[in-house]
């Protein structure tokens, strides 16, 4: 077993308070791409004349609601995609009573699906939506199937992804429940993420516990700061560790 698995291996296995917060990378074995790098959404093109990160921010989705949901659900939505071996390891390890929780990035959905309970989705989930209107609940497959733009069955209202869009706040239950998990934790593993967005990338600041763990393909501006940095695939890595018994 490689030196840096058997270190991480060593620091689950001692560790009672473990939270884990994810990016975009813990989700590319799945089949979704990521943002930033090379083949990631945001160099991608979005097929209807305006860059992705336009197109996904509250003042377009209010003015153009047809292209958002065009690109949205081509480039966004990937309701056939599977949870990998890091979702379900990470839901393992909180069956197990070595997890206090994951916090999110992703709106993907994969660590509930995987069986992961306590989740703090930072940036919501394709799998909630709602009338802006009304406020009905929707499900993905209801937007998915629904041509154009997602009307809502019971006034007629416009159906908005419960999604955090460029230009919009995060939700402060979610914040509370994230920041209150981070700073109990003895054990973090960051896990996928460049750690570049904010306010989410701020989070770990609230960390007060022994190990910090960052898995990730590329350096990240907090690499200096942990106990234990693996450059590697996610899943790769977590095919390789056990769950303590």
């Amino acid at each position: 077993m490689d030196q840096n698995i058997e270190k991480l291996q060593q620091i689950i296995n001692e560790s009672k308070s473990i939270v884990i917060f994810t990016g975009a990378g813990i989700s590319v074995p799945s089949g979704i791409p990521d943002f930033r790098s090379a083949t990631g959404l945001y160099n991608t093109s979005s097929g209807i004349g305006y860059r992705p990160e336009e197109i996904i921010s509250h003042s377009f989705f209010m003015r153009n609601a047809e292209d958002f949901y065009k690109f949205y659900k081509e480039k966004m939505c990937y309701e056939d995609a599977k949870p990998n071996a890091a979702h379900a390891y990470f839901a393992k390890l909180e069956q197990a009573g070595k997890l206090l929780a994951t916090v999110t990035q992703n709106i993907d959905g994969l660590h509930q699906a995987a069986g992961s309970k306590v989740v703090y989705e930072l940036h919501g989930s394709i799998h909630r939506n709602y009338c802006m209107k009304c406020g009905a609940s929707y499900s993905l497959d209801y937007v998915l199937r629904h041509k154009g733009v997602p009307k809502c069955d019971k006034c007629g209202g416009t159906i908005k992804p419960d999604v955090v869009l460029y230009e919009e706040g995060l939700d402060m239950d979610v914040i509370s429940g994230a920041v209150n998990a981070i700073s109990r934790a003895d054990t973090l593993v960051i896990i996928g993420t460049s750690l570049v967005v904010y306010p989410a990338a701020g989070f770990i600041n609230y960390f007060r516990g022994k190990n910090l763990v960052l898995i990730n393909k590329s350096e990240t501006g907090a690499d200096y700061r942990a106990s234990l940095v693996i450059h590697e695939d996610c899943a790769k890595v977590c095919e390789q560790l056990e769950v303590p018994k």
